[in-house]
């Protein structure tokens, strides 16, 4: 951690604490998506932290972003969700694959928070086989354009956004080679967005299906070339992935500064809960996986920024960090025992346990992590045997 790192961590801390704390109950009381405040962290530079300054990044670099997601999260895991679209899957994609024109007009309005984008690859049919299962079709309709039609299923943040990279097949009998990807504007006839009601409490972070029913795109937000669309998406996960284990560790931290908190405060028999050591060997757990998904979040970004392939390393940090998010989110839930449930807190305990489930599910389930990980492993397949694709570097690279 250099000076930089401390300082950019620091500033993040006060800015979740000052700005996004105090207004969390009413967000949430109101169902209201806080526009405003996606806005100020984009002036602050925390979404454009891995785009070059021409388009209004900060150059923060991948290290930086992943404490960025952390302390963010720490205090709001919805908030932090943001990160992905605002910051990796959508703007970053369009950096890496765009032409000049695309990169111009949708980047800095992504990254600066002007604008909300999403994501959106999987459908009702279909999860971790997102090419082979695709039904969603993007025909031609004259030189200058498609039409789109189908169904997409889990695209976060699409029902309030403004712009979205959206993959749907071009050559109906290819599986793989056969997906496109496309720059979609929510605003488009004959596109639909409807909420998914979810039982965990996302007000900040709602998902949404996608109807699309002959939605024309034009032939000039094509992203890449016809037939791209499985790299494409296959390096904006990639890339992706960074924020989700960062997330996650940050989430898993507040659940251990309320462990701590609760275990200090809490009185049984005479004594401080975490007087006893049944709950000092949950507290030294939660301690030690958290540090050690903390480094290899960390060293996935260091990688990033020196320009490496981290298919290997993306994998091992998702897959850790989600799984000590789950451990620590339990542990607090034994710690609190039956408060657990109560919903007297302004944020309370069984909350975590959603947003755990959700960070092993989501953007590649654990067991397609262990599958990546174990083939890389026994020597089946070479995780980083391809560069991922990344376009501009940055002044904080290594």
């Amino acid at each position: 951690m250099t000076e930089e790192n401390r300082g950019i961590r620091e500033r993040t801390r006060s800015f979740a604490e000052e700005e996004i704390s105090p207004n969390l109950a009413g967000w949430e009381g109101r169902d209201e998506f806080p526009y405003e405040i996606i806005r100020r962290m984009g002036e602050e530079g925390f979404y454009g932290a891995c785009f070059p300054e021409e388009y209004g990044g900060s150059e923060l670099g991948f290290l930086n972003l992943a404490i960025i997601c952390e302390e963010i999260s720490r205090v709001s895991p919805g908030i932090g969700s943001t990160f992905n679209a605002q910051a990796m899957t959508v703007p970053f994609t369009i950096l890496n694959w765009g032409t000049e024109q695309q990169i111009e007009r949708y980047v800095p309005p992504l990254i600066k928070g002007q604008k909300i984008g999403f994501f959106s690859l999987t459908e009702p049919g279909g999860g971790s086989d997102a090419a082979g299962s695709m039904k969603t079709r993007a025909s031609r309709d004259g030189a200058d354009g498609y039409l789109l039609d189908g169904h997409k299923k889990w695209a976060s943040l699409a029902g309030i956004a403004h712009t979205g990279v959206l993959f749907a097949k071009t050559d109906p009998e290819a599986t793989h080679k056969g997906v496109s990807a496309f720059i979609v504007e929510t605003d488009a006839p004959g596109f639909v967005a409807r909420k998914i009601p979810t039982t965990l409490d996302m007000h900040l972070f709602p998902s949404f299906e996608i109807l699309l029913e002959d939605c024309r795109v034009p032939s000039g937000n094509l992203l890449g070339d016809e037939g791209d669309g499985f790299r494409v998406a296959m390096n904006a996960l990639d890339f992706g992935r960074l924020t989700i284990p960062a997330r996650a560790v940050g989430v898993a931290q507040a659940c251990l500064e309320r462990a701590v908190e609760f275990c200090n405060e809490r009185v049984v028999g005479g004594h401080r809960l975490g007087e006893y050591q049944l709950i000092q060997g949950l507290i030294a757990d939660m301690s030690v996986q958290i540090e050690a998904a903390r480094l290899l979040t960390y060293k996935s970004a260091h990688l990033k920024d020196r320009g490496e392939a981290t298919t290997r390393e993306s994998a091992h940090s998702k897959y850790f960090a989600a799984e000590t998010l789950w451990n620590a989110a339990e542990a607090l839930a034994e710690i609190y025992g039956g408060r657990a449930v109560a919903l007297e807190d302004e944020y309370p305990v069984s909350r975590y346990l959603s947003w755990a489930n959700l960070f092993r599910t989501g953007e590649g389930p654990q067991n397609i992590q262990r599958v990546l990980i174990s083939e890389d492993t026994l020597g089946f397949k070479d995780a980083n045997r391809h560069n991922i694709k990344r376009r501009f570097p940055l002044k904080s690279d290594l």
